[in-house]
């Protein structure tokens, strides 16, 4: 942004919703007054024209009222002003006006007042030109040579050339490989003709040559054979831009400085006469508008170049000499001499803002307005100290001066990490890592005296609901320290309370030795949404739509837990477990256990393993497609590029047909890869999930261990993620195949063999599942026939970590407030 603004020297607002383009705006003494000063012509695309004699005016009252000579409405819209000598035998200027489907040309006239309300200002038609084809522009000059007066040249929006000489049409020529119009001007230097072409190249004609080319009465294919007398036509100079053109220009101020300047949307271009490039500069902006105006310097041209930043810069060829602000985007500027200000900058909005201003050191200077200071309040921050030094005290009593890893007991949305150092660190970053599916959605960060606090939210999306702190920071001495942390995030982060529902396709059942529990007292976030006042149903939606209801037996001691959606369940299972354990454990009661009476439900486990490998499957058939159709299509581009090459090339063959045909088909396959990427990234997600509610169960069932659950838990998924080199399907089956050969094994003596292998087979992608079902299933057999999950080397002793700095860590958390749903009321039911 720049230091200085742009000094308003007089500004007007035109109208109401008309709009305004860069062809609306032009200067010049119009009304041949004879003192040399311009007047400012406006015209708008609603049909408004409108002239202006801007000055300064002392009074408050009137200031845009005065200065405005003409307003008149006519019937179509204005895409073009100029002012030149276009009436013949006269040496006085007139106003042109460019309309879609009609040329006219005006004069301006003032005649003085007798009375207080000053000179009357009248526009008079002096001569028009229907145009049979929709006008784009116009450009005027003296073409072919003529002194004394000047013709116009309008190009139309499907590539004629239209010249006019005063009131009688000339002749008309169509640009050859037109496409798309673009900028048009004339160089008197050379008596030619500049336009930017649909193929991003600067394209040169000589009046000359347009007056002896092919008569333009109808368009016709240049390619075909001519029909009537001429010369075809062709530029004289080409050069390829590479980008299309804004505006182009050609100042005329002195032939030392011959330039012709061209705007792009990327970059300014500074060309001679014959189209050689004299520099170009690299925008760093997008440009809206430029203009080229006379140097004190021979040689040297200055430049106004506005951009969509509402910046007027002003270069001395590629050197920026000045920058100043604007209060709109520019799409026209011209500069203008005034009775009172010489060398005024015009410039328009597309809005109809017109200002002329001019160059100054006038700084905008902002104060922050001054904040009422309040007290800081001693007691409450004595206290909130208190109870934070209290809870640091209650975690790190038992801890040993050492840092432990942060738990969370509490369900929340919100979690506070505080940290209290002996000395404060000065630097540390925290990285929070989740799985995926999980992002961070909130992050901040605030000191208060020696405390860090540390506050982010995490939005899950599936089904995983754990994450990880790792805290990286550096103490006073500059030595590096590390804390890791991985602790589950609340339910009520990816679902809400919704009505339960009686008929479901999957169904586990939890059995307790204790009496039934209330359900809403085990999730108390969900008691206030819940239909059943009695606690003995709650249901559960996710953000993803499944929906799993949980039912407590009046009668046993029974849960059952149901839904459509095998995966959606290990969740809600999982946190039933947990919250049963830790509010029998608050009770006091030491005896609690919990169990699953079976059967496992290993062919519902099989759907979700043979849904994913079947995605497996598919991606790499689309891979094999895809690399089939690449090979394919670059043999064809080889055969044609060798057509093309030859210098007495053969017909084609259709293979052009073939190509196209080739092409469509290769990205049809890229996009039903990609979607089926995306479906293979959640159905491992699915299968992560009903995974882990296969291992929950299986530990619930046996009353596996700990230590014997993360043993099957990394056997059954040993991979996180899914690689186009390595699959779930080959990991798993080569780790339950492992125990079925060493702990699960009933023979000893394969046992203490497999142990001695270094080695195993090389992985490579299966031809089905069937295998690996059967390993699954047979391990699920051992093990509820007695056998049990062992490693060989659970006899190593672990080393404790070392920690040089003693640092006390720990967790605080915030209420978390549940979505406010409305249900329909729902009956209870026992189990049976």
């Amino acid at each position: 942004m720049s230091l200085f603004k742009a000094r308003d020297w007089w500004s007007a607002a035109l109208g109401e919703g008309e709009e305004f383009d860069q062809g609306c705006l032009c200067v010049g003494d119009v009304d041949n007054s004879g003192t040399g000063h311009d007047k400012v012509v406006v015209g708008s695309y609603m049909g408004m024209l409108r002239i202006f004699s801007p000055h300064t005016n002392k009074s408050s009252e009137g200031g845009v009222a005065d200065a405005q000579l003409l307003e008149v409405q006519l019937q179509n819209a204005i895409i073009q002003v100029e002012v030149g000598k276009f009436v013949s035998c006269s040496e006085l200027l007139h106003l042109a006006v460019l309309h879609p489907r009609k040329l006219s040309v005006y004069s301006v006239s003032g005649t003085a007042g007798n009375v207080e309300h000053g000179d009357q200002y009248q526009l008079k038609l002096v001569y028009e030109h229907n145009l049979k084809r929709t006008a784009c522009n116009m450009t005027y000059g003296t073409f072919g040579g003529v002194t004394g007066h000047h013709s116009l040249c309008i190009q139309s929006m499907d590539g004629m050339l239209m010249f006019f000489e005063q009131d009688s049409y000339s002749f008309g020529r169509f640009l050859p490989g037109f496409l798309l119009p673009g900028p048009l001007i004339y160089n008197s230097r050379t008596d030619s003709f500049l336009t930017v072409s649909s193929a991003l190249q600067l394209e040169s004609y000589k009046y000359e040559t347009l007056s002896v080319a092919t008569e333009a009465e109808s368009r016709q294919d240049p390619d075909l054979p001519l029909k009537t007398g001429g010369k075809r036509l062709m530029p004289d100079w080409t050069l390829v831009l590479g980008e299309q053109a804004l505006d182009l220009s050609v100042p005329s101020f002195s032939h030392s400085s011959a330039s012709i300047f061209v705007l792009g949307e990327r970059n300014l271009y500074c060309l001679r006469d014959n189209g050689q490039i004299r520099f170009m500069k690299k925008l760093e902006f997008n440009p809206s508008c430029f203009l080229p105006y006379a140097s004190v310097s021979d040689g040297i041209t200055n430049l106004l170049l506005g951009n969509h930043t509402n910046m007027l810069l002003v270069y001395q060829d590629v050197t920026l000499k000045w920058a100043a602000q604007l209060p709109f985007v520019p799409v026209a500027v011209r500069v203008a001499n005034f009775l009172e200000l010489k060398g005024a900058v015009v410039s328009l909005s597309s809005e109809g803002h017109l200002l002329c201003s001019y160059m100054g050191t006038d700084p905008s200077f902002f104060t922050t307005p001054k904040v009422d200071a309040r007290e800081a309040d001693y007691e409450q921050v004595d206290a909130e100290m208190k109870k934070l030094q209290k809870v640091i005290r209650e975690v790190t009593r038992t801890q040993g001066g050492r840092p432990n890893s942060l738990t969370a007991d509490k369900i929340t949305s919100t979690y506070i990490l505080c940290l209290l150092f002996k000395q404060l660190t000065e630097v540390f970053s925290l990285v929070v890592r989740c799985q995926k599916y999980q992002r961070l959605t909130e992050f901040q960060r605030f000191i208060f005296n020696y405390y860090i606090y540390l506050i982010f939210s995490v939005f899950v999306f599936f089904f995983f609901s754990l994450a990880t702190i790792w805290l990286k920071f550096q103490t006073s001495n500059r030595v590096p320290r590390v804390l890791q942390s991985r602790f589950s995030l609340p339910l009520s982060l990816v679902c809400v309370p919704s009505s339960p529902t009686k008929t479901t396709k999957f169904k586990i059942t939890v059995d307790t030795n204790q009496p039934p529990v209330n359900l809403t007292a085990i999730f108390p976030e969900f008691s206030s949404k819940s239909e059943d006042k009695d606690g003995n149903t709650l249901a559960f939606q996710f953000l993803s739509g499944a929906k799993v209801t949980v039912l407590a037996s009046k009668t046993s001691q029974r849960y059952r837990v149901q839904s459509d959606s095998f995966e959606d369940m290990w969740l809600v299972v999982k946190e039933l477990v947990q919250r049963f354990d830790q509010h029998f454990a608050k009770l006091g009661i030491k005896d609690f256990k919990k169990s699953f009476s079976g059967p496992l439900p290993l062919q519902e486990y099989f759907l979700s393993v043979d849904h994913h490998f079947q995605l497996r499957v598919n991606a790499q058939q689309y891979q094999d497609l895809l690399s089939e159709r690449a090979v394919q299509f670059r043999a064809i581009q080889r055969r044609l590029l060798t057509r093309f090459k030859d210098k007495t090339p053969a017909p084609l063959q259709s293979l052009d047909t073939l190509l196209d045909a080739t092409y469509s088909q290769v990205m049809a396959l890229a996009e039903a890869a990609e979607e089926n990427r995306a479906q293979l990234e959640e159905a491992f997600v699915r299968l992560r999930s009903a995974t882990h509610l296969l291992v929950l169960l299986l530990s619930l069932w046996q009353g596996l261990t700990p230590d014997q659950t993360a043993i099957l838990e990394a056997t059954l998924l040993p991979l996180l993620q899914d690689t186009p080199q390595l699959g779930w399907e080959e990991s798993c089956d080569a780790a339950v195949s492992h125990l079925l050969r060493s702990c699960l094994s009933r023979n000893p003596k394969d046992q203490a063999t497999s142990l001695a292998q270094a080695g195993g087979p090389v992985l490579s992608f299966p031809r089905d599942t069937e295998r690996l079902k059967k390993h699954i299933a047979l391990m699920c057999d051992r093990i509820a026939k007695g056998g049990r999950l062992t490693l060989a080397s659970e006899a190593n002793a672990q080393v404790p970590i070392q920690v040089g700095q003693t640092h006390k860590i720990t967790l605080i958390h915030s209420p978390f407030n549940t979505h406010t749903h409305t249900h329909t009321p729902y009956g209870s039911f026992s189990l049976g």
